[in-house]
């Protein structure tokens, strides 16, 4: 070691780092993170941390956290550069013609994107999280090197400002322990999630662990003589493995106290143990073994060696009553459970260069990272930070699929959720669900070990609806991108009759303005297609006439012709017409349109009071015609003066039912002495449907008046 830099007198850490990778890799490949060390060194001279240590400390610690898990060398190597980027005059160019083009792609992965400037600080940390998020997917590695880089911060983040050891603090519990338990590092999550809180509440953390220090002498004579009790039962059957007792860590026992709103001698299994054994049929035996020594609680075992977490821990999960009813949660795993269970995706690194394994954690990070690749191709960074959060926080549930499958999915799951769970085609085209072969509404919450049937159709769509239950970032990504790709089409189609309407009132057509005109109008409105200009005029983003004038070349102080042509409306064009909940119109009715940007076109009945609002933009009104032979059902408001009498408002309910109407609310306007006023928005055909029910709710003996009435 006497050849690197300042080795005789501090060499940083890096003796002990390189002792650990003499431990594990072959001394050809200890030259390049030797080299990495150098480069990193001269790179970073002159630098110092908030702590007053030279800064290349910091990435050797790094480095060092990721030789503890056996990472390979080039991770190591990308862990001591993954700053000189950001912080030094040193480029990716120089990292790839010293370290290589893979080193160079972790390093790039890694850094942050301060050279850009956003709008927010919030727009720049999701950023730079998808950026990170993205470098994972095609490389785990940038992740364990971003994780092991946030855990060396964490334990040197005293020497910074109080806001920012909040927020740092705040984001490492919300985004990086997160992680790390989703990728099944326990060593790691555990770490960071104790970091987090004695930061981000040093009160909280003090009082916890100087009560749990207090007992620590009884609780340390309690655990040895259970562990005792453990070994010598597992020695009379002839069961090889190791018993560890432990206390959970001050995080998790801090979360149980919040979550249940418990006090800290209420908390069950501040005392755990963890059996290692060698093999999955001794797991269950030795399960056996220690329910006979304590009673087991009802209701507080799990089996995750038949049904694997989301990020691939495997153990039985047992609670027991222990000695004065003291409560103790008791693991039961194999070595090879115990060692994913710490290391997670880590845990079978060196075999990943030979052959892609498919052990548990490595395919379901592997899953994970395809439904990523998958969230990130919609929407701004902020929403692809709030799907993910989503996703890393997985209180689940396990549900079936009818040939058995187990899907996991996050508590509160919705039968959506499961559809856009099997595939996203499934979620676009489901129309209803069953749950246990009976029939349920979408919206209903899956429970654990239910079986889950989806209905579809062809041609069936999502509804945006849905978006209010759904729970999981696929089905609301799903969801969301359909509708974005409806609205665009629709609004497209909308535009193009708009102003092919408008311009036959002008003498033209789109027809006879022609390629030759169009290109150059598209060139001088910074617009890239026909179909562009088409969405903007139907979202009102553009008014229809003064475009048509532009393309057909008369002047905007040219005399307008009157509106002739009617737009014809069949009640079925979706999300950019609709109908105005002011005066809601339905077929039959003398209407208008009214053109709003975003929207599309508003229809309104013509008595509409809310029309007066909008005679200062003649240019902005559409005439409309409905479509004879509409088939579909709209909203239509009545309101009825009844006498005050039990059981009218159940009458007249009756009446309207009996009409072929469905009701969709009632509301009491008012109430005196011996008559009230009630207001029903109801589902009618037409005119002739909604007199009909008006006509039979009039003729009731309770009934004083029927009306509707315009805004």
């Amino acid at each position: 070691m006497s050849k690197l830099p300042g080795a005789s007198k501090r060499d940083h850490g890096v003796g002990r780092l390189m002792e650990t990778l003499k431990s594990y890799l072959p001394a050809e490949q200890l030259v390049q993170i030797i080299a990495a060390y150098e480069f990193g060194a001269i790179a970073h001279k002159g630098q110092t941390r908030k702590t007053g240590e030279a800064y290349i400390t910091h990435p050797v610690a790094v480095a060092q956290e990721l030789a503890n898990m056996h990472l390979d060398s080039q991770a190591i190597t990308a862990a001591i550069l993954h700053d000189v980027v950001e912080d030094t005059s040193a480029t990716l160019e120089d990292i790839t013609e010293n370290f290589g083009n893979e080193v160079a792609l972790l390093v790039d992965g890694v850094s942050k994107l301060d050279q850009i400037q956003f709008h927010s600080r919030a727009e720049a940390q999701a950023e730079s999280f998808r950026k990170m998020m993205l470098a994972m997917i095609e490389d785990i590695r940038v992740i364990l090197v971003k994780l092991a880089d946030r855990l060396h911060n964490m334990q040197t983040l005293g020497a910074m400002p109080r806001d920012k050891v909040k927020r740092i603090a705040r984001e490492t519990l919300d985004i990086y322990a997160p992680i790390a338990n989703r990728l099944g590092i326990n060593r790691l999550k555990v770490q960071l999630e104790d970091l987090g809180f004695k930061h981000l509440h040093p009160f909280r953390y003090r009082v916890l662990e100087n009560t749990l220090k207090k007992s620590k002498g009884s609780q340390r004579q309690i655990v040895k003589r259970i562990s005792e009790e453990f070994v010598n039962a597992m020695a009379r059957e002839d069961i090889t493995g190791e018993v560890i007792g432990r206390q959970k860590h001050l995080y998790s026992i801090y979360k149980k106290m919040a979550e249940k709103k418990r006090l800290l001698s209420d908390i069950v299994d501040v005392y755990g143990f963890r059996i290692v054994v060698d093999d999955v049929n001794t797991c269950y035996q030795t399960l056996g073994l220690v329910h006979g020594l304590y009673k087991p609680m009802p209701g507080r075992f799990k089996d995750y060696i038949a049904i694997p977490r989301i990020n691939g821990y495997q153990s039985l999960h047992t609670t027991l009553f222990g000695p004065k009813g003291l409560p103790l949660e008791v693991q039961i795993r194999t070595r090879q459970m115990d060692r994913v269970a710490e290391a997670g995706v880590a845990s079978h690194w060196l075999y990943k260069a030979d052959k892609k394994t498919d052990a548990t954690p490595q395919r379901r990070a592997r899953e994970w990272l395809a439904n990523l690749a998958e969230l990130q191709q919609t929407g701004t960074s902020e929403e692809f930070l709030e799907s993910v959060k989503v996703d890393l926080f997985p209180d689940k549930i396990y549900v079936f699929t009818p040939k058995g499958d187990i899907m996991p999915l996050p508590k509160g799951a919705t039968t959506v959720d499961f559809a856009y769970a099997v595939h996203t085609d499934i979620g676009n085209r489901c129309i209803a669900a069953k749950i246990n072969r009976g029939l349920v509404p979408l919206r209903t919450e899956l429970q654990n070990s239910q079986t889950v049937q989806i209905i579809t159709a062809r041609g069936a769509k999502p509804n945006p609806n849905w978006l209010t239950f759904v729970r999981t970032a696929k089905a609301r990504t799903a969801i969301r991108h359909h509708m974005k790709n409806l609205l665009s089409t629709e609004s497209a189609d909308l535009g193009k009759r708009l102003l092919d309407r408008t311009l036959k009132d002008l003498g033209s057509s789109l027809r006879k303005v022609g390629k030759v005109r169009m290109k150059a109008a598209l060139e001088e409105l910074g617009l890239k297609d026909n179909a562009e200009l088409f969405e903007q005029v139907g979202l009102g983003q553009r008014l229809a006439p003064l475009t048509a004038r532009f393309l057909a070349g008369i002047n905007e102080d040219g005399e307008s012709e009157a509106n002739t042509a009617s737009l014809v409306i069949a009640g079925t064009e979706g999300m950019v017409v609709s109908y105005a909940k002011c005066c809601y119109p339905i077929p039959g009715d003398d209407v208008m349109g009214y053109l709003t940007a975003g929207r599309g076109v508003v229809i309104h009945r013509n008595c509409c009071g809310n029309l007066s609002n909008f005679r200062k933009h003649p240019e902005k009104w559409i005439s409309v015609t409905w479509e004879k032979d509409i088939d579909r059902e709209f909203s239509c408001q009545i309101q009825t003066d009844t006498l005050n009498k039990p059981g009218v408002l159940a009458e007249v309910a009756a009446t309207i039912a009996d009409c072929s109407s469905n009701i969709e609310q009632v509301e009491v306007l008012g109430r005196h002495e011996d008559c009230s006023m009630l207001s029903f928005l109801l589902q009618v055909t037409d005119r002739i449907h909604l007199a009909k029910i008006m006509r039979n709710v009039r003729s009731m003996s309770n009934v004083i008046r029927v009306s509707r009435d315009c805004a």
